[in-house]
C-alpha cells in the first residue's frame, strides 16, 4: 500500500460528465473507440453517421461482408434529455426501410446508445414482444415522412419485415457500463483524465529464486565471480559473502519491485505503459554500459546510478514509479538479454 500522505489534485469532471457534454459528433467518434471492446470477433468498426447514412451511425461487422453479412448498429443519440419512445421509434422505421430499400440486410443487434434513456424507453425495450405489437400499430398511423414516401408495396413490406422481426434485437446500454468497458481500450488514457489510483504492496522476493530470474540472477553471478574470483562461483557462495549476498538481495528486491509496477501497469491501463518506462530506461542504460569499464560490477553499478536519475517520459504511468522500480527495470531488461554487464568471455 502507498505510504505517506495522499497526493492532491485539482478538481476534474468525471468522464460520465465530460461524455455528458459532448456533441453529437464526439459521443459517435466516443461509441466508435467503445465498441471494439465489447466484441473480439469484430472484423471492422465503422462510424458512418452523417447525412445519407441510413439509420446508422456505427457499424460493427462481424464478417467481410460488411453490410451484406451479419454486423450489429450502434446508434448514437445524444441529447439534452432523455432518449424517449417516440425518438427511437422513428430510428427503428429508418432501420427497416434501409433493409426494403436494398441499403443493407437486417443487424443481428440494434443497441441504443445514449447518455440517459426514459423510463417508458426502457420499459418497452425491455418487452419486445408488446413492443413489436405496439411498433406495427402505430405504422399504421404514421406521418413520419420515411414511411409516407414510400409505395404501397414497399410500405408493405416493412411492415411484413417488422411483423417477423424479434425485437429483443433492440436494446440500451448502459453509460457506467459503456465507461468501464472504454477503460480497456487504448483511447481511455488520452480521451479522460487520469484518477490517482492505490498500487498495490510492492512484492517480496521469495526465498528460493523462481525460473523467472533465471537469466538476470546469471549475470550478477558473473559480476560476483569476475569481481571475488572464486569466492562467490555459486548462489550459496554468494549468500555467505559479506558484501555480494547483501547486494543479491537488493537486487532482487528490485526486480520485484518492477515487477509489482508491471502487473498494476498491466491490471490498470491498456497494454504498452510498463514497455514504455522499459524502453525509456534502455535508451540511457545502453549508452552507459556501452563505456569502458574494468568490471562488469562498474558496468552495473553506473547503470543502475543512471537509471535512478533519468527523466522518464510523461505517462499516466510515470507518477507511480518508485527508485526501486528503476533498478529493477534494469534488471528486467538484463533478463530479456537487453542489457549485460560482464563483457563477452569474462569470468562464468
Amino acid at each position: 500500500m502507498l505510504k505517506g500522505p495522499g497526493m492532491q489534485f485539482p478538481y476534474m469532471p468525471s468522464p460520465k460528465a465530460l461524455v455528458f457534454g459532448y456533441d453529437p459528433d464526439e459521443f459517435e467518434e466516443f461509441v466508435k473507440e467503445w465498441v471494439p471492446a465489447l466484441q473480439s470477433a469484430y472484423v471492422r468498426v465503422e462510424r458512418q453517421g452523417g447525412s445519407g447514412d441510413h439509420g446508422i451511425d456505427v457499424a460493427a461487422f462481424r464478417s467481410t461482408q460488411g453490410l451484406e453479412g451479419p454486423w450489429d448498429n450502434y446508434q448514437c443519440k445524444r441529447y439534452k434529455n432523455a432518449l424517449n419512445w417516440s425518438t427511437a421509434a422513428g430510428e427503428i422505421r429508418k432501420m427497416f426501410v434501409g433493409v426494403v430499400l436494398g441499403h443493407f440486410v437486417l443487424p443481428t443487434q440494434y443497441v441504443f446508445v445514449a447518455p440517459a434513456f426514459a423510463r417508458g424507453l426502457r420499459d418497452a425495450l425491455a418487452k419486445p414482444t408488446q413492443t413489436r405489437t405496439k411498433f406495427l400499430t402505430e405504422l399504421t398511423d404514421t406521418n413520419d415522412e420515411i414511411i409516407t414516401r414510400l409505395t404501397a408495396d414497399q410500405q408493405q413490406a416493412v411492415a411484413q419485415l417488422a411483423e417477423q422481426t424479434d425485437f429483443a434485437m433492440f436494446v440500451p446500454v448502459d453509460m457506467d457500463q459503456m465507461l468501464e468497458q472504454h477503460k480497456t481500450t487504448p483511447q481511455w488514457v488520452t480521451r479522460f483524465p487520469d484518477v490517482q489510483r492505490e498500487r498495490p504492496a510492492v512484492m517480496l522476493p521469495p526465498d528460493e529464486h523462481g525460473p523467472e530470474e533465471a537469466r538476470y540472477v546469471q549475470q550478477l553471478v558473473r559480476v560476483y565471480a569476475e569481481r571475488w574470483k572464486g569466492d562467490v562461483a555459486t548462489l550459496e557462495l554468494i549468500a555467505q559473502h559479506p558484501t555480494a549476498g547483501d547486494h543479491m538481495r537488493r537486487q532482487r528486491e528490485a526486480f520485484y519491485s518492477a515487477e509489482s509496477l508491471r502487473r498494476f501497469a498491466r491490471d490498470a491501463y491498456p497494454d504498452g505503459h510498463f514497455n514504455a518506462v522499459m524502453d525509456d530506461v534502455h535508451t540511457i542504460a545502453v549508452e552507459v554500459g556501452d563505456k569502458r569499464f574494468e568490471l562488469g560490477w562498474d558496468r552495473l553499478q553506473a547503470v543502475l546510478e543512471a537509471a535512478g536519475v533519468m527523466a522518464l517520459t510523461e505517462t499516466v504511468l510515470a507518477r507511480y514509479v518508485r527508485p526501486l522500480d528503476r533498478k529493477g527495470v534494469c534488471h528486467h531488461l538484463a533478463n530479456e538479454g537487453r542489457l549485460h554487464w560482464c563483457e563477452e568471455g569474462g569470468a562464468a
